[in-house]
């Protein structure tokens, strides 16, 4: 598998660099595959050093949207998954291509909007927003690339009593790329688009755009990580791959996550030890 070659290499030239056998190098390896939300926001820049430190594994990541993600594990190409899309990764484990599912933290997802709000749908009810921009045909950016986000817009439409594939028009506008991409087409457009809080914090250029509904319970955004299954590829490297995913987990991995902030304000929540 090419990834997991060019991983190997590059662990084993890390290894001679620092005069460590290659060996000693390749072990204290795994590859991750996440979402761009954890990488765009630069949790895993922060995190990873720490991981490094606290455990001497060296962390590879493959960051894509969530059905990529999901795409590279059933091919074993890496040793652990971490996402925000539950009922897939609730599937993913079923179907047998990972061992256990395990809740890691959560942050929300927020309705982004002009200032001006055409639509009038600040407030709390995402519902309710939701039947209000489609009635008024009122600019909507949705991503439309199969990641946890879009999942996640898809089934609020569904909350909202609309189907989208039926109802949707012009004002229907599909960015078919990545956060940042959707809210700089949404900022563009006057629209409205739906983003994990963590990308909205991170994404500086808004021009007319803030939040416009927030703290509906239904936009929570809860990550999992999980080991892809060793049974079904031998390659995986497990005993790392659980050792990383139970510092995770730790309280002391738990309160690393909490202590990632972007512009001051804390962006990811641990919540490994609750239901």
């Amino acid at each position: 598998m090419a990834v997991r070659r060019l991983t190997v290499a590059f662990a084993l030239l890390c290894g001679l660099a620092g005069g460590i056998a290659a060996s000693s190098g390749e072990e204290r390896a795994i590859v991750l595959a996440s979402t761009t939300s954890t990488q765009d926001s630069g949790l895993l820049d922060y995190l990873l050093p720490i991981v490094r430190d606290k455990t001497g594994i060296e962390v590879t990541v493959i960051a894509r949207r969530s059905d990529e993600v999901l795409d590279v594990a059933r091919r074993g190409e890496v040793d652990v998954v971490l996402m925000h899309a539950r009922p897939q990764e609730e599937k993913f484990v079923a179907d047998g291509f990972a061992t256990k599912r395990y809740d890691v933290m959560y942050n929300d997802f927020v309705l982004i909007g002009p200032k001006s709000d055409p639509a009038g749908v600040k407030g709390k009810d995402i519902a309710t927003a939701l039947k209000a921009i489609e009635a008024k045909g009122a600019p909507f950016i949705t991503r439309g690339d199969r990641s946890g986000t879009h999942a996640a817009e898809l089934a609020l439409w569904i909350v909202a009593g609309i189907d989208i594939a039926s109802t949707k028009g012009a004002w229907y506008r599909e960015s078919g790329q990545g956060m940042t991409a959707a809210l700089d087409a949404a900022r563009a457009a006057n629209a409205y688009v739906l983003a994990d809080r963590a990308s909205w914090i991170a994404f500086k250029d808004r021009g007319d755009l803030d939040i416009v509904v927030e703290g509906d319970k239904r936009l929570l955004n809860q990550y999992g990580v999980m080991l892809v299954n060793p049974e079904r590829h031998p390659n995986v490297r497990k005993d790392l791959g659980q050792t990383f995913i139970d510092w995770l987990i730790s309280p002391e991995g738990q309160a690393a996550i909490a202590g990632f902030k972007v512009d001051g304000q804390q962006v990811f929540f641990p919540n490994a030890d609750k239901p």
